[in-house]
């Protein structure tokens, strides 16, 4: 029954980048592995659990290689010296910023249901722990991991459906259009805002201001 589910899987994230995620339903998923749409009930309950699925699915890619071995059964016995916390973040970041590149549409699905499959939560967990062991008292636990992943996912959201591309206008082009006088926060930082934009260095900054971020609120604590 696992082969099944992950072909129907395989089908739904196919359908998602070739048509968008709007695309995936049990008929079309049902078309594309070749079998009636009754079919998929015995894997997949309904809709919602389809997209749950496709959301774990690439959550579990968000895991760092141990834990990928420990779901997948290949790392019991081992005790692999655990990395430091921070290198932890940057690492999921950094993965959710490659999957968000192959799957534009993945933010729209991540913010719209919570962490249900046991793939989804693993890598919550991973989060979790870490703040955990930077010093993070347990009740700012939940809120931090909600700052880091809406932040994460945004980025590589926005960066993957061309947000923070600068246009077709030219700076002088676009500032003519601005009303006069009307965006005073816009003139003053004309300069800053016309240069380009090195994406792979604000993304690295903004982590490093999360590690500075998480690293007051275990000061606080102390």
């Amino acid at each position: 029954m696992g082969g099944r589910r992950e072909e129907i899987l395989d089908a739904a994230l196919a359908i998602a980048d070739e048509q968008g995620l709007e695309a995936v339903s049990m008929r079309a998923v049902a078309d594309r592995v070749g079998v009636t749409p009754m079919a998929l009930y015995r894997h997949v309950s309904d809709k919602a659990a389809l997209l749950d699925g496709i959301a774990g699915r690439l959550l579990a890619a968000l895991l760092p290689p141990d834990e990928r071995e420990v779901r997948a059964g290949e790392g019991e016995g081992r005790a692999a010296e655990p990395r430091a916390w921070d290198e932890r973040l940057r690492g999921l970041a950094y993965a959710c910023r490659e999957v968000a590149r192959r799957h534009p549409w993945v933010a729209h699905l991540l913010f719209s249901r919570p962490a249900v499959t046991p793939d989804a939560v693993r890598a919550v967990d991973v989060i979790y722990t870490a703040l955990v062991d930077a010093g993070v008292p347990d009740r700012e636990v939940p809120r931090l991991e909600r700052l880091i992943s809406t932040f994460v996912i945004g980025f590589a959201a926005s960066e993957a459906s061309g947000r923070f591309a600068p246009g077709t206008l030219d700076p002088r082009g676009r500032r003519g259009r601005l009303p006069e006088g009307e965006l005073p926060g816009h003139g003053r930082l004309a300069p800053w805002l016309d240069l380009p934009v090195d994406l792979d260095a604000e993304f690295e900054a903004d982590l490093e201001d999360i590690r500075r971020l998480v690293e007051a609120v275990a000061r606080r604590a102390e």
